[in-house]
């Protein structure tokens, strides 16, 4: 009999973390990206920050900004800009969506996840609203009791 491999969702190259504290998500998006050959290589390497990074949507096309990918230590090109703008590659209809929430007030396009997918890099971007200080507390004082809930449960198994 053989047996299947459990697929490892927490195979990822970045996260941004900030982004799940500070916002809440209200939609979620799976894109691709236009990369450089070292720039995949620094990523694969895990050589990227996510934080404070954001998506802007500029003549129909939709652009990551302010990601930081370090550039590959054996790369001949040294003078590429690790903070440049990065398209992103999606459906119109997905783009559209993107433009319409980021110009109501209060909403915002955030990279959640950078991740492999088939030998690609996809980037999971999401539409956040942002959380008041109260949500905050609100959010972990929940995963602080779910955390215990586990614990509990664990004790008496």
């Amino acid at each position: 009999m053989k047996k299947l491999k459990a697929k490892n969702t927490e195979n990822f190259y970045a996260k941004n973390r900030k982004a799940f504290h500070d916002y809440e998500i209200l939609e979620k998006f799976e894109a691709g990206v236009a990369l450089l050959g070292d720039e995949v290589k620094s990523i694969k390497a895990n050589q990227v920050s996510l934080k404070g990074s954001f998506v802007d949507v500029w003549k129909n096309e939709a652009f990551m900004n302010n990601v930081h990918v370090s550039p590959y230590k054996l790369s001949s090109n040294k003078d590429l800009n690790p903070t440049r703008k990065r398209k992103l590659i999606l459906h119109k209809r997905e783009i559209s969506k993107i433009e319409a929430a980021i110009t109501q007030k209060g909403t915002t396009c955030i990279p959640l996840e950078l991740y492999p997918k088939q030998g690609l890099i996809k980037v999971r971007i999401g539409i956040c609203r942002g959380k008041k200080l109260y949500d905050k507390r609100e959010t972990l004082k929940k995963r602080d009791q779910e955390i215990e809930i586990k614990r509990q449960l664990k004790r008496y198994r």
